[in-house]
């Protein structure tokens, strides 16, 4: 798979009893696919995966693909707390049409690089899927770090990773290292623009959900190599990401595309809806994404 434009990372949307609400997720889809959008990315972080049970996350994962059409990307969210368990959702998302899945870590065992790299062999020794790695530490607590790159580089089947550490040396040491053997996709919101920089060549982004036509419209500035565009337009969304960035992001998301006027309920418990405090803040945030 070739790792391009911007993918969102799916919001899980719930109704009012806390159910899946896949008129909803239609409805979001459809927008999504308008505002230029390459692909989808169910099952992840941003989709609240952990609070899903394999069922829900089953569901979620057969309406994506029965939604896309041929020319759209399609990668599930696999991961969980064992390597057990990774296997048996990678499996299930192979079985419904997902060539490619995105895992960071497994979340709390904090694995060390060699048990890391034992886990993402076992997975693809199980699957016949291709592996997008995530790193994202502030989650999970490990990092998916250059030992597990070296680990993979002449498996052709770990075709990128997706970095989302919030630190541009990691994008600037795996092009250095390695050059365009992986893939990079940008996972650092707002840093867009310094990661394309550095050889990102797609951005698997949760904002995406409540704000798509302006993250496509950077991206393909800056595919089109006006920098100082892509700069201004960069501008414009950074007050949203950095927003974002603070914290409480699924919230945020989930409440931005109610702004957007794609409302997808609230997140579930442990996460709490926004205060009125904090809905003000992230509206005015919003402000100059939404016009």
């Amino acid at each position: 798979m070739k790792l391009t434009g911007v993918m969102p990372a799916l919001v899980t949307p719930f109704d009012a009893n806390g159910k899946i609400d896949f008129k909803a997720f239609e409805k979001l889809l459809t927008k999504l696919r308008a505002d230029g959008v390459t692909g989808w990315v169910p099952c992840g972080s941003t989709g609240e995966y952990y609070a899903m049970n394999a069922e829900e996350r089953a569901s979620v994962l057969k309406f994506v693909a029965g939604f896309a059409d041929k020319s759209e990307l399609l990668i599930a969210g696999t991961n969980a707390g064992s390597t057990a368990d990774v296997i048996e959702h990678t499996k299930r998302a192979r079985d419904l049409g997902y060539g490619t899945v995105l895992l960071s870590a497994p979340y709390y065992a904090t694995p060390k690089p060699d048990e890391l790299i034992a886990h993402y062999q076992a997975v693809l020794d199980a699957a016949d899927v291709e592996i997008v790695l995530y790193n994202y530490p502030p989650k999970v607590g490990v990092e998916v770090g250059l030992d597990v790159l070296d680990a993979f580089v002449a498996n052709p089947r770990v075709i990128g990773i997706k970095e989302s550490s919030g630190n541009l040396l990691r994008a600037m040491d795996i092009r250095q290292r390695y050059g365009t053997r992986y893939q990079l996709t940008n996972g650092s919101d707002d840093q867009t623009l310094d990661f394309y920089l550095w050889g990102a060549t797609s951005w698997i982004c949760g904002p995406a959900n409540c704000m798509a036509k302006a993250c496509v419209d950077l991206v393909k500035t800056i595919e089109g190599g006006d920098w100082i565009a892509a700069r201004d337009k960069a501008l414009v969304i950074y007050g949203a990401m950095a927003s974002l960035e603070s914290g409480k992001f699924v919230q945020k998301v989930k409440y931005g595309c109610e702004l957007a006027g794609t409302p997808v309920g609230l997140a579930r418990r442990p996460l709490l809806e926004l205060s009125a405090e904090e809905k003000t803040a992230f509206r005015r945030a919003m402000e100059p994404v939404l016009g």
